[in-house]
């Protein structure tokens, strides 16, 4: 199978050789030329056997006029996919649009970050049963071994929902392992604050990915001292808020971490040293080094 893959970037260019150590041809392209393998989209989609599957790996941003460059040069039958983390209120829009011209749409929420090349990435993808199944050898080549980390979520829509609420509950976990750390750090009895966090990756009921992260970022940091206590947010945490707010449902754990990340761009806060770290460790989020 050969597939084409729009935007190289951090998690692009690993989901590439992914997809090829997993027997899944790709042509990629990037608007760095240096590291695509097609000159514009006219010569990626010449590059494809019909049915095409295109995977859309770019900016918010980017997504509809790069759908709408693609959509004269496809044929009925070829599948669109937006693994990037766009907003779940798009993809009807986006199907829609596509349909008009016989073409598939399906949203791919993709979690992994810069981990994903070596340990696959979660997929939550939604749209229409069949046009999942045409896109399977895809979808099985980027996941992780085993049984879990794919689920067909429902439909257009459902998938970037789910990655949405996947962020919002990071969001929570984050916060709150750092408000952990912030509290051991400030004990007058505690001696050994990176040695706890190791001893709790095994037989505890908190031991999870973000807390081995956070073990890895102690290692290269033990205080935290060289980067600043702020701490971005890319936009699902907000969005979360928001679809719970217009639902009703109460997530006040998410809402308190969205709006700390607020505040450690006023101030800094050890915590959000914390939360910097963590982001960096996962995603490659750029850190603020600390100006001390």
């Amino acid at each position: 199978m050969r597939v084409g893959l729009i935007g190289l970037g951090k998690m692009g260019g690993n989901m590439r050789e992914r997809l090829r150590r997993g027997g899944v041809e790709v042509v990629g392209l990037d608007r760095n030329k240096e590291i695509s393998d097609a000159v514009d989209e006219a010569d990626l989609v010449a590059k494809l056997d019909g049915p095409r599957v295109i995977w859309l790996m770019v900016p918010i941003q980017a997504v509809t006029p790069v759908i709408e460059t693609l959509r004269p040069l496809l044929s009925p039958g070829d599948i669109v996919i937006d693994g990037g983390n766009s907003k779940w209120t798009h993809d009807a829009k986006h199907a829609a649009y596509l349909a008009e011209a016989g073409i598939e749409f399906l949203d791919a929420g993709t979690s992994g970050g810069v981990w994903g090349l070596e340990n696959g990435y979660a997929l939550m993808v939604g749209g229409p049963e069949s046009v999942v199944a045409t896109a399977m050898p895809v979808f099985e080549a980027l996941k992780p071994e085993g049984e879990f980390g794919f689920v067909h979520a429902g439909s257009h829509g459902a998938g970037h929902f789910a990655k949405m609420v996947h962020n919002g509950i990071e969001y929570g976990l984050m916060q709150a392992y750092a408000e952990g750390w912030e509290l051991l750090e400030a004990s007058d009895i505690v001696t050994n604050v990176p040695e706890i966090f190791e001893s709790w990756r095994e037989g505890t009921v908190i031991r999870s990915w973000l807390l081995d992260l956070m073990v890895l970022a102690l290692q290269d940091d033990p205080h935290l001292d060289e980067i600043e206590g702020y701490a971005e947010d890319s936009g699902e945490g907000r969005w979360t808020v928001n679809a719970a707010v217009d639902m009703g449902v109460p997530v006040p754990t998410i809402a308190a971490s969205l709006f700390a990340r607020f505040v450690s761009r006023q101030e800094d806060s050890p915590a959000m040293k914390m939360v910097a770290a963590m982001r960096n460790q996962f995603g490659g989020h750029a850190v603020q080094v600390s100006k001390d």
